[in-house]
């Protein structure tokens, strides 16, 4: 079966999805990108890659599910997914499916302010909140807090720690220099582990998967800042994979609760036994590759359910440390 992956960059989403279609077996691996120089284009993952223009991006992915005859659509990072979605009518019309969570979730969950009221209201627990509109709002804070986007801030992408009202004032100027909508959070001590949670569920609702990752920071790659405020993780994960059964039964719950209807990521810490979400992003994740290494393969799980109605899958977890690095490849000059 043919699909096409749109964004496919390096040490990116994109190729991790291509890694878990490749180990799956039975697909026929397609890929896009704005860049030309995407690594994806020089792996061996793809049967084919393709250039897309940023300024007719969807009519562009479009034309190459039509004419390579592609019905299954994977967006490969959160800008993909964000175009791709609110495009999702256009792309029903010309019978291309977009494989991820539903429209008005992946919506909602883009801001994490609205994020967080979601689950607040819904009784979880959550770090302590606020949106910071301006200087004033910052008196108000306890600190360390968290200083970040309330929208693209995956990965940790422009995320800081403050000690105080200094630091927490520089770092809302750099945002709001950059046109962001600020958010802060409570600081989640690091003492109860944090961890990394991808929860599976089907069109109807079911929840069919969850594999929860217990991350390890014994390398550069997986911390985005350490000082003696505390750390904040970057976006590749790495770490023990195993059954967590107790944080188990609270992923499952927030999936159900909130009407997930595909993939979700979970980032949390917990406090007393108590699973405290502070990123929760509706679609697959770049450590899905590491599941299914694990023995669960999410993405071939959904895409078995569209292509041939599947809803129950037969899986055994593998335990144990699940570690990452870097790929480097050789592009010559004149390509």
């Amino acid at each position: 079966m043919k699909v096409l992956i749109a964004g496919i960059a390096g040490a990116s989403l994109g190729t991790e999805i291509a890694k878990c279609l490749k180990l799956a077996g039975s697909y026929e691996i397609f890929g896009c990108d704005v860049s030309p120089m995407a690594f994806g284009h020089f792996s061996n993952m793809f049967d084919s890659t393709f250039n897309v223009s940023s300024d007719n991006y969807v009519a562009n992915v479009i034309e190459i599910c039509l004419k390579n005859k592609i019905k299954y659509l994977i967006p490969g990072g959160e800008k993909p997914l964000v175009l791709l979605s609110n495009s999702e009518k256009e792309l029903k019309k010309n019978n291309i499916l977009l494989i991820g969570n539903n429209f008005e979730l992946t919506q909602k969950l883009s801001d994490k302010l609205i994020t967080f009221k979601i689950l607040e209201k819904n009784g979880f627990e959550i770090p302590l909140t606020k949106e910071i509109t301006s200087i004033n709002d910052i008196t108000k804070l306890k600190f360390p807090c968290i200083v970040k986007p309330a929208v693209d801030s995956g990965g940790s992408d422009s995320v800081f720690i403050a000690n105080n009202i200094d630091d927490c004032n520089l770092y809302y100027n750099i945002l709001k220099i950059n046109g962001k909508k600020i958010i802060t959070q409570e600081y989640i001590s690091l003492n109860e582990g944090e961890f990394t949670i991808g929860v599976l569920s089907l069109p109807d609702g079911k929840v069919v998967a969850c594999t929860i990752m217990e991350r390890i920071f014994n390398s550069k790659l997986s911390i985005s800042q350490n000082n003696k405020l505390g750390l904040i993780s970057s976006g590749y994960s790495q770490g023990l994979i195993k059954e967590f059964p107790e944080l188990e039964k609270q992923a499952r719950l927030i999936a159900m609760t909130i009407k997930s209807t595909g993939p979700i990521n979970i980032q949390a810490r917990v406090r007393n036994g108590v699973l405290i979400p502070f990123e929760i992003n509706p679609r697959f994740s770049a450590s899905t590759y590491l599941r299914a290494l694990a023995g669960i393969n999410e993405i071939d799980f959904l895409l078995r359910f569209f292509i041939k109605g599947e809803n129950e899958f037969i899986y055994k977890l593998k335990p144990g440390y699940y570690l990452r690095s870097f790929t480097e490849t050789y592009v010559p000059e004149t390509i």
